[in-house]
């Protein structure tokens, strides 16, 4: 499920409701670490400048200039599509995940449909990696897309997978990234580990989200974390260090506190008030 039933997207991101229909009131996990931006800036620059070169348009529309401001349009919005191709893409790749592991679960699921929906993508590597992943690594699930609240600090997210890997109850994060010049998946970001400390806190999970139904979370706070590079040539799997973990807490605990102050500036409007001069004195000048 790439869309969790319980989420809302909103002006200030996605947010989360405790019952299908209700009020959103907390931001997502990913929304929060969504406010420690990274600048793209240069990248965008350099998608959009080898698009331009690599269009075989270009020769042609050198000599004319409509052309050439239309070629120019076109490229500068390369990185957008390319964000928005890599989210359908990831969240194909999470779907097939999630009903993959419904199946092993006994429970209802619509594993032909997603795994048709990445062969006409030509997506179907991401699958057998997947499945070799889930087989090398003796996978025993024990919940999939799983919503989790944590009341004391105020957010919610939805956790990929709660599975039983090598005897150890592990909360695991699945990352589709491309592949690199050796032909391994790229690693991900760091900023998992961020999201990973945070499900980790997880006071509550979901059982019935039209009902508003929830239980206490049972998993501890010992669990494994593990990040899952999903790639059409292969997977990677990467464990959080326990030893950084307070630390990634802290600044996510920042970072949250930083998301509440810009959702109370956006509700008060404040901004910048223009005001006039004061008015002129009138009164006599002295003899």
């Amino acid at each position: 499920m790439t869309s969790p039933k319980l989420a809302i997207q909103t002006e200030l991101g996605r947010m989360y409701s405790r019952q299908v229909g209700g009020e959103a009131t907390v931001p997502s996990i990913t929304t929060v670490i969504g406010m420690d931006k990274m600048d793209l800036s240069g990248w965008a620059g350099y998608l959009a400048a080898k698009t331009l070169s690599e269009d075989q348009r270009l020769s042609e529309a050198l000599s004319q200039p409509s052309k050439m401001r239309s070629l120019v349009r076109e490229s500068a919005a390369a990185a957008e599509r390319f964000r928005d191709s890599a989210a359908a893409r990831g969240d194909r790749v999470h779907n097939y995940a999630e009903h993959y592991a419904l199946r092993a679960l006994g429970e209802p699921e619509q594993l032909e449909k997603a795994y048709a929906e990445l062969e006409a993508n030509n997506e179907l590597g991401f699958a057998t990696h997947f499945e070799k992943w889930w087989e090398q690594y003796q996978v025993q699930p024990l919940a999939t897309e799983v919503t989790v609240w944590n009341h004391s600090v105020g957010y919610a997210g939805t956790i990929d997978l709660v599975a039983r890997i090598g005897g150890k109850v592990c909360l695991v994060d699945y990352k589709t990234k491309a592949m690199d010049r050796e032909g391994f998946v790229k690693t991900p970001d760091d900023k998992v580990i961020m999201q990973l400390a945070a499900a980790a806190k997880a006071e509550e999970q979901v059982l019935d989200a039209e009902a508003g139904a929830w239980q206490d979370w049972p998993h501890g706070t010992d669990s494994m974390l593990l990040a899952v590079a999903l790639g059409e040539g292969g997977s990677r799997t990467f464990m959080a260090p326990v030893q950084a973990l307070p630390d990634y807490w802290s600044k996510f605990y920042a970072l949250r506190r930083n998301w509440e102050a810009q959702f109370k500036i956006a509700q008060a409007r404040a901004s910048l008030v223009e005001i006039t001069p004061p008015p002129q004195d009138q009164s006599p000048a002295a003899p």
